[in-house]
């Protein structure tokens, strides 16, 4: 049983005293709540939680343990992990360690034994804020230390592979660029018969048609969407050239690249039951996603890109394609682990692009 305490202050002065587990370090982050039931080991290695406080609203989390087959990073990147109740013994086959002992190799901090619906809900009513995970019960100056707290914005640098490497397949060569990808991305696209050349963030477009792909993928990842200058300008650039498929932040990048805007949400879609409807077939999808910034549907007039999938929640924009040029994105995650599945046929239109482009140049 947890007895030691720990507290996770919020930076419009709440306090949540709950019990320690996980690293002892203190950290602060942007505090988001995920809504998923399954699938903790790999939203926590989701390098798209860079810098953020992970709230699970699921009430017991690490039931089922760790193993090592299903983390989507080596070595995830979020600032800390808030659950009602983490599980001390787990109980799964696969498991090959608990929670508490992945996140203490991985120095992330975790705090139970708190009110999550209530952390839920004034996420909900007041926004994502930032907040700071301490053992230390003097915590009266971290409000304002975090009220006057600002976050870095070079997440996409910090998540990249720093150097490229290659994931074989038998089939279409596909660049996928690594704005801090999961790792079932490749998997997947794998599982679809590609040969994977993965690349740094910061990788031309140049350097990128020099490697004579069939395709190119653009990742999720984290932060700001216009932070990532680069990444812009490299879409610019091999639009019209190659075919592309964009996935969360990748799908933020071509919008921009085609003249959209994008805006921060009030808190964000992050969990495994969000309903998206395809406008092209009139079904309702369920889509894993996790983001905090979306295209600007009113920004979208002039760009070339089309809208094909809306979220039912919200009509914000969950997908688009470009009315010109073999380019689509999604907002959510094809490839999502543990689900659901809905929209793996994503990967096989990639694929559909991808010869399709290269009969029309061989004929």
């Amino acid at each position: 049983m947890l007895t030691e305490k720990r507290y996770l202050v919020l930076e419009d002065g709440t306090v949540y005293e709950g019990y320690r587990f996980g690293s002892d370090r203190t950290a602060e982050g942007e505090l988001v709540f995920n809504t998923a039931m399954t699938g903790a080991q790999e939203i926590i290695t989701d390098l798209s939680y860079t810098d953020q406080i992970i709230t699970f609203s699921y009430p017991l989390i690490g039931n089922t343990g760790v193993n090592t087959e299903d983390n989507e990073t080596l070595v995830p990147s979020a600032r800390g992990v808030v659950v009602r109740e983490a599980c001390s013994e787990p109980s799964n086959f696969r498991a090959s360690e608990s929670l508490d002992s992945f996140l203490r190799r991985h120095n992330i901090p975790g705090i139970s034994g708190v009110d999550t619906r209530s952390i839920t809900r004034k996420i909900r009513d007041k926004g994502v804020m930032k907040a700071v995970m301490t053992d230390d019960e003097n915590h009266e100056e971290l409000v304002e230390l975090l009220q006057n707290a600002s976050f870095r914005t070079d997440q996409v640098k910090r998540a990249s592979t720093r150097a490229p490497y290659i994931s074989t397949g038998p089939g279409k060569r596909v660049v996928l660029v690594d704005y801090g990808k999961k790792e079932n991305i490749v998997r997947s696209l794998n599982t679809h018969g590609c040969d994977v050349t993965v690349v740094p963030h910061d990788t031309t477009a140049e350097d990128i048609l020099r490697m004579k792909p069939d395709g190119v993928m653009l990742s999720n990842g984290p932060g700001d969407p216009e932070d990532v200058e680069a990444g812009i300008r490299t879409v610019k650039n091999l639009i019209g050239r190659v075919p592309l498929f964009g996935i969360c932040l990748g799908h933020q990048l071509i919008g921009l690249a085609c003249g959209a805007k994008s805006f921060k949400m009030k808190f964000g879609h992050r969990g495994s039951n969000q309903p998206v409807i395809n406008h092209a077939t009139g079904r309702v999808e369920i889509t894993a996603q996790n983001h905090g910034f979306a295209l600007d549907a009113d920004s979208l007039g002039s760009t070339g890109l089309e809208i094909t999938h809306t979220a039912l929640n919200d009509r914000t924009v969950e997908g688009v394609r470009h009315v010109k040029h073999p380019v689509f994105s999604v907002q959510y995650h094809p490839e999502a682990t543990a689900g659901p599945h809905d929209s793996g046929y994503l990967f096989d239109e990639f694929v559909n692009m991808m010869e399709t482009k290269k009969e029309a140049n061989n004929a």
